[in-house]
């Protein structure tokens, strides 16, 4: 039975269709731009979007399981919302969910309460679905490399308490796994909840100190006060937006993002490798640079 993929052209859903391709998965796409769908002749390309009620029902027509990925947006529950209620009409009940790391708790963030009150949705709405919860995105880290390199200086307000960051390979072979799981289980599987996490849970100092040792020149830590970024980021991105990088951030520095007990070690299992470090990944950053 089919996978249809969300997101699929983005940093995650695009590596989630490989993986997906290489497990030998029959996957339908949903994308606004079928010219950006430069996936293999096997897949199947729906265009539209998440709020094109025609184009979720011709993509949800014969699945099995669905990979619901919402971008951070100003609709994003609305999205998310309609795409559950056309699956279930569609008769789609396995799902692997994208949400975010603590989405329970820093509820005062508007995109990790839109991903919990998604995650309940999911509950009470009776679907077989992983949730999974990612960590910071190490990848993000390519917004701020200029800042790095020509400034000398790290200006993410990560804090004092760590931050387990996540590459966003290991994201999507995480969430392939987990799909072609349920895709093929004889019957529906129980719900469960993975933390999404990388390998060492690094503070703002730790992360200046990882670039001082790549660069081989001093770098420095731009501190916890997240106003400053916020202003930054308002100038590159809608100011309602920037203003919740800013509540994000602050929940970094209050109370980081903090493996749980075994997390990297359910991991490890589920990959069958260790996890991609933010150590291996700024070398590339800076050797590509």
């Amino acid at each position: 039975m089919t996978i249809l993929v969300t997101g699929a052209t983005g940093r995650v859903g695009r590596h989630v269709v490989d993986q997906l391709i290489a497990r030998n998965a029959d996957v339908r796409v949903l994308v606004r731009d079928p010219a950006k769908a430069n996936f293999a002749s096997t897949v199947e390309v729906v265009q539209g979007d998440m709020l094109d009620i025609d184009a979720l029902r011709q993509a949800f027509d014969g699945v099995r399981t669905l990979f619901l990925l919402n971008a951070v947006a100003g609709d994003e529950f609305t999205q998310a919302i309609i795409a559950l209620n056309i699956a279930r009409e569609a008769g789609v009940e396995r799902v692997v969910y994208l949400s975010v790391f603590d989405a329970d708790k820093a509820v005062n963030v508007p995109h990790f309460a839109v991903k919990f009150g998604a995650e309940r949705m999911l509950e009470a709405m009776g679907f077989s679905a992983t949730i999974l919860r990612p960590a910071y995105f190490i990848d993000n880290e390519v917004m701020i490399k200029d800042v790095i390199f020509n400034y000398g200086v790290y200006p993410m307000p990560i804090g004092g308490k760590g931050v387990a960051m996540i590459d966003a390979r290991d994201i999507a072979e995480v969430a392939a796994s987990e799909l072609v799981r349920r895709n093929r289980a004889s019957e529906k599987l129980p719900s469960e909840t993975i933390n999404l996490v990388g390998p060492d849970t690094l503070t703002g100092t730790d992360l200046a100190a990882i670039w001082s040792d790549i660069l081989a020149r001093p770098v420095v830590y731009g501190g916890d006060d997240p106003s400053g970024f916020e202003q930054n980021l308002a100038n590159i991105m809608p100011k309602w937006m920037a203003y919740e990088m800013r509540l994000m951030a602050e929940r970094y520095v209050s109370d980081g993002m903090v493996p749980h007990a075994g997390d990297v070690e359910r991991l490890t299992h589920i990959l069958g490798r260790p996890l991609h470090s933010y150590r291996e990944f700024a070398s590339q950053l800076a050797a590509s640079a």
